[in-house]
Formats: C-alpha cells, sequence, structure tokens
C-alpha cells in the first residue's frame, strides 16, 4: 500500500510517499517551499496559489524518484499547521492571503471582546471564559487564536468579509481544493474554541458562536479527523499527477503527532522539536489550566485528548543562530572548503555544529538563552517577549552561546513538562521526535534537562506525517488506529540522564524561570511599538 501524505509547514510542505506492508517505510520525500509574509502590525501571512504550486511540484517529485505508479497510490492526506484562517467565496476562491498561526494583528479585537468586563481572570472576562470552558474545556486567551483573525477581517476589511462564502483552517482549505468539499476536521473546529466537546453534544456551538458574534452561515459542516473528506477531484488529479478519485484525509498536524509518536494510552507524552517545539500527552478525558495556556486539544483517536503546551520557536532558534552566529562568520569554526571535504561525515552543517556543540560544557559555561525570538505563548502570554544571552562573560565564546541556544530550548520545554504534570500524569521516559530528536546531542541534552528517559523512534522527522499515514491506513482498511500505532512505531534509541549533569542544569534552571519574569517590563518598553 502507497500512501502520500503532505505535511504542512509554516515555510515549506515535506510531500512524504510512504509504503506500508510489514512495516512502515519512508520510500522518498520532497520538500517545496512558499513564503511566509510577516509585518509591523503583527501579520503573518501565506499565498494559497504558492501553497498549491509546492503541492503539486513535489507530487510529480515523489512519484518520479519512487518509480510509484499513479494509480499504486491508493489514498493521500494533509498533515497542516493549525490556527490559520482562510476566507473563501462559494466556488472555494481565496479573497485574501491566508493567516497562519503566528498572525497576531487582531490585538484589539482580542482585548475588545476577551479583555472587558470587571472581573478577570488571567485577562480574560470571567463570564465569557467560564462560558467556553463549561462547553469545551478551552478558551482564548491570546490574541493569535484564529477567532481574532477572523473578527479583524470583519473589522478591517469589510468588502471582503462580505465575500465570504466559509471560514476554514489551512488542512481544510487544502482538502477542499482536492476534492470540492468545504467541511472543517473535528479538531480544527476546536481551534476557534466554538466546538462543543461534551459527549452528545459534539459539534459548533450556538451560544459560543452568538456571544463571539460569528457569522453561523460561515461555518462549514463538521467531520471526524479520521473519516474521508471527499475523493480526488479531475481537476486536482490532473494538476497533481494522480489517479481521479482517490480517497483524501487531512486533519491538523498536532492531532496525528502523538500517533507517530507511538503515544496513544493515557499519560504517554511526547516532546516535539521542529520549526516550533510543544510537549504533548495522551488523555482519557479533558483538563485546562488558564494560567499556564494549556488545554486538551482533539485526538485523532475517538475519545482521547492531548493535553498541549506550546513553543512558538524551538528549532527556529538553531536555525537563528545557525544563520546569525555561524554562517556569516563561518571561519569560527570552519571555511566552507572544510564542511565540503567533510561531506561523507557531515551531511549538513548542523550536524557540523552538534559536533561543536559538545566542546562545551553542559550548562554552556554560564550563558543561558531565552528562546522567545517571536514572543511566547505558554506558560505566559506575551507577544513582546524576546531571545536573550543572560550571563555572557569575557571568557565565553560561540560555542556556549550555540550550546545555550539549545539547553534554552530544552529548559522551556522542561518548564512546559513541569505545567503539564501539575494537571496530568506525565510519562517516563517520554518520546522525542521531530528534527530535533535527530541529533544525539540534544536528545542527551533533553534527557538530562528533564531528569527523565528519553525514546526516540523511526521517522521520528516524519512523525507527524507518519501518524497521518496510519490514520489514512486504518480508514482504507477499518482498523483501530492505535493498534496500528503501536504496531508499526519502534523505539530506536534511548538516553538516560547523566548524574553528573544534574546539578548544574538544576541551577541553570531556576535562573532561566526568573529570566520572563525580571524582564517583562523591559520587553515592554523596547518591543511595544514594534
Amino acid at each position: 500500500m502507497y500512501i502520500i501524505v503532505y505535511d504542512f509547514g509554516s515555510s515549506n510542505v515535506k510531500t512524504c510517499l510512504f509504503g506500508i506492508d510489514q512495516e512502515i517505510r519512508l520510500v522518498t520525500s520532497a520538500v517545496g517551499e512558499y513564503g511566509l509574509y510577516t509585518s509591523d502590525d503583527g501579520s503573518s501571512e501565506q499565498d494559497a496559489e504558492e501553497w498549491w504550486a509546492a503541492l503539486c511540484s513535489t507530487t510529480h517529485e515523489v512519484l518520479a524518484k519512487s518509480h510509484v505508479k499513479p494509480e499504486e497510490v491508493e489514498g493521500i492526506a494533509f498533515c497542516a499547521q493549525m490556527q490559520g484562517t482562510v476566507l473563501v467565496d462559494q466556488n472555494g476562491n481565496v479573497l485574501r492571503r491566508p493567516m497562519n498561526y503566528l498572525d497576531h494583528k487582531g490585538v484589539k479585537e482580542y482585548e475588545k471582546c476577551m479583555g472587558s468586563g470587571l472581573i478577570k481572570v488571567s485577562g480574560c472576562n470571567l463570564f465569557k471564559l467560564l462560558r467556553n470552558l463549561r462547553v469545551n474545556y478551552a478558551a482564548s486567551t491570546s490574541a493569535k487564536d484564529t477567532i481574532w483573525k477572523y473578527k479583524w477581517v470583519e473589522n478591517n476589511e469589510p468588502d471582503i468579509f462580505r465575500k465570504v462564502y466559509k471560514w476554514l483552517d489551512i488542512c481544510d482549505y487544502l482538502v477542499m481544493r482536492c476534492t470540492g468539499s468545504m467541511t472543517r476536521s473535528a479538531d480544527s473546529a476546536f481551534a476557534t474554541f466554538l466546538y462543543d466537546t461534551r459527549k452528545g453534544k459534539e459539534g459548533w456551538n450556538k451560544g459560543l458562536v452568538k456571544m463571539y458574534g460569528i457569522k453561523p452561515e460561515h461555518l462549514p459542516e463538521i467531520r471526524e479527523c479520521t473519516d474521508m473528506a471527499g475523493k480526488l477531484t479531475k481537476k486536482a488529479s490532473e494538476d497533481l499527477g494522480l489517479a481521479e478519485g482517490i480517497p483524501v484525509f487531512g486533519a491538523g498536524d498536532t492531532t496525528f503527532f502523538n500517533l507517530g509518536a507511538g503515544c496513544t494510552r493515557p499519560g504517554e507524552t511526547y516532546i516535539y522539536i521542529g520549526t516550533s517545539g510543544w510537549v504533548s500527552t495522551c488523555m482519557d478525558h479533558q483538563a485546562v489550566d488558564i494560567d499556564a495556556m494549556m488545554t486538551g486539544i482533539l485526538s485523532a483517536q475517538k475519545g482521547c485528548f492531548n493535553y498541549f503546551a506550546p513553543l512558538e520557536t524551538g528549532g527556529k532558534c538553531y536555525e537563528w543562530a545557525m544563520d546569525h552566529l555561524v554562517l556569516d562568520e563561518l571561519g569560527i569554526y570552519a571555511d566552507q572548503t572544510k564542511i565540503t571535504d567533510k561531506e561523507s561525515k557531515y551531511q549538513s552543517p548542523y550536524e557540523f555544529l552538534s559536533e561543536e556543540v559538545c566542546k562545551s560544557p553542559a550548562g554552556a559555561n554560564g550563558v543561558i538563552f531565552t528562546p522567545w525570538i517571536h514572543g511566547n505563548r505558554c506558560p505566559f502570554e506575551d507577544a513582546h517577549a524576546g531571545g536573550m544571552f543572560f550571563n555572557v562573560r569575557i571568557e565565553n565564546d560561540k560555542r556556549d552561546m550555540i550550546r545555550a541556544v539549545l539547553e534554552g530550548v530544552c529548559y522551556h520545554l522542561k518548564w512546559l513538562l513541569d505545567c503539564e504534570e501539575k494537571k496530568v500524569k506525565t510519562s517516563d521516559p517520554i518520546r522525542f521526535v521531530g528534527g530535533g530528536a535527530l541529533a544525539p546531542v540534544t536528545c542527551q541534552m533533553l534527557a538530562d534537562i528533564t531528569g527523565r528517559k528519553v525514546e526516540t523512534v523511526n521517522n521520528a522527522q516524519e512523525v507527524g506525517a507518519t501518524g497521518t499515514a496510519l490514520v489514512v491506513a486504518a480508514g482504507l482498511q477499518g482498523t483501530d488506529v492505535a493498534e496500528l500505532a503501536r504496531r508499526y512505531v519502534k523505539v530506536e534509541h534511548t538516553y538516560v540522564p547523566n548524574p553528573a549533569n544534574k546539578e548544574v542544569y538544576k541551577r541553570s534552571y531556576g535562573v532561566f524561570k526568573k529570566l520572563y519574569k525580571c524582564n517583562a517590563e523591559n520587553f515592554r518598553a523596547l518591543n511595544r511599538e514594534r
């Protein structure tokens, strides 16, 4: 069985061709890029035609590289970034550039609605907060939430808003482009905070729709995350080079990650580091922590939830360090020729840097980095927060600074893990997935900082796509997806905490958690007008 999964991130799509028989294997993949258009007003937008062009080119590429025939592909699916806003007319045409999860220009809309009232909790109107919590154990506590993107268009682009037929998330739009069907997956509906999760009442909640001033006619029909969304249309099949009529599935990326990580039982926890990062624990019930901005989001497993704690910028911090601390002065470590000469040993500059990071000791010789380079959401919400290097002294070098970047990401993920532990029982060992899991130095660092065993799995970098492929396979075969995940997801490496690093990390972690509180006013003073 061959399945194509489109893993849509914030800057590119990774199109993965999986083969599933006695094992699940990644046959080949291709990456297509598209733009991210940002501005000082908090805008973070993308181009739907660039999405589609990347989708088509990468599909043709994986078929050509694998020599798999179009008719051999039995299903396709999307695993896409969530909390975007795509507004379409009756013909499915996009009315304006889609806004992705980083967009936060709806600050005024958020503050007008959630910041009003005499009694507030975590800065939110108590009445509205309680009403939301009663319906779905969640509520909007951030201007980045998708509902404020919708309201921003209503208030600032009335001519466009009058033409809106349906309000979709990114995955829903891509599914529509392939099938012609305008629906929302249940997880993307939940992400609007208008979805009722109570047993027997699942669906759009009329009271919340009215409370937030949403037009009911803009809300599409809801389908389960594991349901087939439709079949590939003739036009889409011609663009993609696939057979007309093959089944199409899709939902948000975080919905499938626990499956690809093999975390399908209550209490099983995984940590992800890609461009962003998060901590997630499988649950058979819902939980919420308003103060820490955490809640249980819908899982692809019916009746299950993923207690979810996000970090806006995880691997993006390492990318920033590469771009601004290394590549502009690469001679600090090695010239470009040396890296080229080492191609047999180093597949990328990142791999080379991982070895260099090991030359700085645990604790980075006292340097601490905060990974809030695009603000932060959890366990505190502050779009003004920024990254910083703390305690740089004359004896420190770039190796210390780069190690501090990795440690800073891990400190924040431990902070999220500790916050989760207040509400749910998390596991030991923890599964570690995403691109960050490919570097042994990061795996060991995460084990040392969290104090827990860390396991990596097969297809670690494509864990979202793997989980999505398992959903398609389960849908086509009529089998239980959790059972498939337990069968196909295998542990490859285990990392045990090094006792020698316990005290230095305990000390640095304690300082790390104080840095935001000590500098919150400074961040606002510097970044309020930016």
